[in-house]
């Protein structure tokens, strides 16, 4: 297991930390859940949007192909 991915007893601190009461018999499933989130995320980091126009660029109308003819 890589030395990054969070633990139970870690993702219990959290949770405590956060102010939220997780059950002990969740621990485990938190921060599997956690840990599947990352390395979703960490996918995504590696992803070039170098030529990807910034979301303001984007219009969700259809384009009206037939506006020529």
């Amino acid at each position: 297991m890589p030395s990054d991915e969070l633990t139970p007893p870690e993702a219990a601190r959290w949770a405590a930390r956060a102010g939220l009461r997780l059950p002990a018999d969740r621990n485990a499933a938190v921060a599997a859940t956690a840990n599947h989130i990352h390395s979703v995320v960490a996918v995504l980091r590696e992803l070039d949007f170098g030529d990807t126009p910034p979301a303001p660029v984007y219009r969700a109308e259809p384009e009206n192909h037939d506006a020529a003819v």
